[in-house]
């Protein structure tokens, strides 16, 4: 770099004239640094202002944490926002988790649970009744999907459980 260029980078670097530059580079064997040491001293410029750096929030008083401001959000949401967030979370589960049927091993049926809850919803007299007496021709149910239902398939089995005793004893009073 020429002595121009070094005089054109220290007047815009430390927004000094082509005079106080020239002077200062001269000063400090045209060397940048040290010129923009001689002009801190001199007065002509600002040293920069120290400043520090932290990851830690604890140590930054104008930072706060991220998980104090979702805990407080979550205190200031309306009954109405909350149960919003709660129908949400319903239908994306019951999307992503589904009813089967299954007889002797072979699946016959799978639905999203949600389909299930609407065909409830329309039809239950119907569906219930359906399911009972699927109970009774050896279909067994179950849930299946992204989430643990293993409670859920636990009640399933006591179901099936409970109509196969009964179907003995149907069984054994008619002999």
């Amino acid at each position: 770099m020429d002595q121009l260029e070094k005089v054109e980078k220290l007047k815009e670097r430390a927004n000094v004239t082509y005079e106080e530059a020239k002077e200062a580079l001269e000063a400090s064997n045209w060397d940048l640094l040290d010129a923009m040491v001689y002009l801190e001293k001199m007065g002509k410029t600002e040293a920069p202002r120290q400043e520090t750096y932290s990851t830690s929030y604890e140590e930054q008083s104008q930072y706060v944490s991220v998980k104090d401001k979702v805990k407080e959000k979550k205190k200031n949401d309306s009954p109405f926002v909350q149960a919003g967030k709660l129908v949400r979370l319903l239908l994306k589960k019951s999307r992503e988790n589904f009813f089967c049927v299954s007889r002797k091993g072979e699946e016959i049926l799978k639905i999203p649970v949600l389909l299930l809850i609407c065909v409830l919803l329309i039809a239950w007299h119907i569906t219930l009744i359906a399911l009972i007496a699927g109970l009774f021709f050896d279909c067994t149910y179950s849930f299946c999907g992204k989430d643990d239902l293993e409670t859920a398939n636990k009640a399933m089995e006591k179901a099936g459980e409970f109509a196969e005793k009964v179907k003995d004893e149907v069984r054994e009073n008619n002999k």
